[in-house]
């Protein structure tokens, strides 16, 4: 079989085969050092798996990461699947995966607990009331880091914008901004090329078999990343079974009215439907779980989000505690407890199990059109709507952080939600303004800036606040 093994001619050495059990040890740190976002999460891989160890070259690594961008949920987890997937099959995508999640599903877990039953307690109110208005820093900082990386031409900043009003103003679901800029740029592909950027295309190609996952693909043994009907369609049917099941199990022993049923149901569709990642199914899940259900007063969908910011692993685990603290308060027939870790662990389950079966599904195929320009020119004009999409959600954290009342002015078919200008909080305006500095000015790093809030905003909740 020497003779599958291609020659390397750049001017590195290439690095050593990965074993499973060092891939499982460096994916556990990934998970525990997983701070930051999406964007740190990110910048985490790259510099583990593409510069220190030479597992995945940088063009194979950003394909990868444009294919996630495009799907719902969660990019970062869904990359890690990804690359595990590369280095190892179906177990290393799981390992990668799960990993990724577990750390910050166990902290998150606690952190649920205390805030449901000491949340109410004037320390922990006063924590939160700073740790609001730092987690909009963040957010507003996400967009600029966003914009940056999309917003490569003047078409991607007009989907941008398009997308942003599309949500805010005309109340667009997701999906459909989502499809419609897909669309879009596989029209202008045809009709005005110019207007987007070029498809990446790697100029020393074998400099890339200095790589791991490059190496092992270019054998002509290897076959991983080769589509199959077969094999596609049994992953979808073993994927829905283990995604359905468990929701099905509640609906059976808890009745469908039950709140962790109804949970799961909600969910599994969420999963499917809400595109940008955790800031982009933040404003769709809280109108829902506030508004429409119930289970969340006003205001603590942002606790939730200032929780996931301070544990590792994805931000989308602010749905877990969604889940915890909804059938913590409607426990129905349950102990309390026991129907908040239930509810907790079937979000959590709902939501990352399609990740798995998006990866084990498409990446075959996207592995397949590495060089297709038109699936370029659709996700560059998707990534660049997801820009509009989280811009919304800083608007909406701006206004529900800064302003104590909200009102939806109607206009035809705008519905904007503008803030009631008397209910305007000056120490969360200076508190937000504050952040915004320490963020985008100083740099400050997420966890640091979240401490520093949360301490300024007790001691101004102390000295000046509600009492």
């Amino acid at each position: 079989m020497a003779n599958d093994t291609p020659k390397v001619t750049g001017a590195g050495e290439p690095a050593a085969p990965v074993t499973f059990a060092t891939a499982l040890r460096v994916y556990a740190r990934i998970g525990l050092l997983g701070f930051g976002g999406p964007a740190g999460q990110i910048a985490l891989m790259h510099r583990e798996l593409v510069e220190q160890r030479r597992w995945i070259s940088e063009s194979r690594f950003l394909h990868a990461l444009n294919y996630c961008m495009l799907l719902p949920g969660p990019e970062a987890q869904q990359l890690a699947v990804y690359i595990g997937w590369l280095l190892h099959r179906t177990w290393g995508g799981i390992a990668a995966g799960v990993l990724f999640v577990l750390p910050g599903m166990i902290v998150l877990g606690l952190l649920s607990w205390l805030y449901v039953t000491q949340g109410s307690t004037p320390l922990v109110t006063a924590l939160f009331f700073g740790l609001k208005a730092t987690v909009f820093a963040v957010v507003v900082e996400a967009v600029l880091r966003i914009g940056r990386r999309a917003l490569k031409t003047r078409f991607h900043v007009v989907v941008a914008a398009a997308a942003f009003i599309a949500i805010y103003a005309l109340r667009v679901p997701f999906p459909w901004i989502v499809l419609a800029a897909g669309t879009l740029g596989l029209a202008v592909n045809t009709w005005r090329p110019r207007w987007l950027p070029a498809a990446r295309v790697e100029a020393d190609e074998a400099a890339d078999l200095e790589y791991v996952v490059d190496r092992q693909l270019a054998c002509a043994s290897t076959l991983r990343a080769h589509p199959s009907i077969f094999r596609t369609l049994r992953t979808v049917l073993v994927c829905l079974v283990l995604w359905l099941t468990p929701v099905l199990f509640a609906a059976l022993l808890l009745g469908g009215d039950h709140v962790i049923t109804r949970g799961g149901v909600f969910f599994s569709q969420t999963a499917v439907v809400t595109f940008g990642g955790a800031y982009a199914v933040l404003a769709y899940v809280a109108q829902r779980a506030v508004e429409d259900f119930g289970w969340l007063r006003p205001g603590e969908m942002i606790d939730g989000l200032a929780l996931a910011e301070t544990t590792p692993g994805p931000l989308i685990m602010v749905l877990q505690f969604v889940g915890f603290v909804a059938a913590w308060r409607q426990p129905g027939m349950l102990d309390p407890m026991t129907a908040a870790v239930l509810g907790a662990a079937l979000t959590t389950w709902v939501t990352f199990v399609p990740s798995f079966l998006f990866i084990f599904v498409g990446a075959p195929y996207v592995e397949a059109l590495r060089r297709n320009q038109s699936l370029h020119a659709a996700l560059s004009a998707i990534t660049a709507a997801v820009v509009g999409i989280v811009l919304n959600l800083a608007v909406w954290f701006a206004l529900h952080t800064i302003f104590g009342t909200m009102t939806v002015a109607r206009a035809g078919p705008f519905a904007p939600e503008l803030p009631v200008l008397a209910s305007l909080d000056p120490g969360a305006a200076i508190l937000s303004i504050a952040a915004l500095i320490a963020v985008l000015r100083f740099k400050l790093a997420v966890g640091w800036a979240l401490l520093g809030g949360a301490l300024l905003g007790a001691a101004y909740w102390y000295a000046l606040g509600p009492a």
